[in-house]
């Protein structure tokens, strides 16, 4: 079974988009960076996937799930089935 792939749009100066991210590096898992306020293409793809601007949003498989204390229970639920960085 491979494991999904995570894509995770954020900006620097949420305090949201921080909770989550503490949770990331704590956990140690694979994670492709989107910073939406210094990538464009990464903005425009949060916008037009799911009409809206918020960060958090974690891509899981490239499914959208926003909402930092959902985000952080999926990370949770899933963690021992998650690649980690080397």
């Amino acid at each position: 079974m491979s494991t999904p792939k995570l894509e995770y749009f954020y900006f620097d100066a949420c305090p949201f988009c921080q909770k989550v991210l503490r949770v990331i590096q704590s956990t140690n898992i694979k994670v492709e960076y989107k910073d939406i306020m210094s990538d464009m293409s990464s903005l425009e793809r949060l916008v037009n996937d799911t009409g809206r601007r918020t960060v958090p949003c974690l891509y899981i498989d490239n499914m959208p799930m926003h909402e930092s204390d959902d985000i952080i229970h999926w990370i949770e639920e899933n963690v021992d089935k998650l690649e980690k960085n080397s």
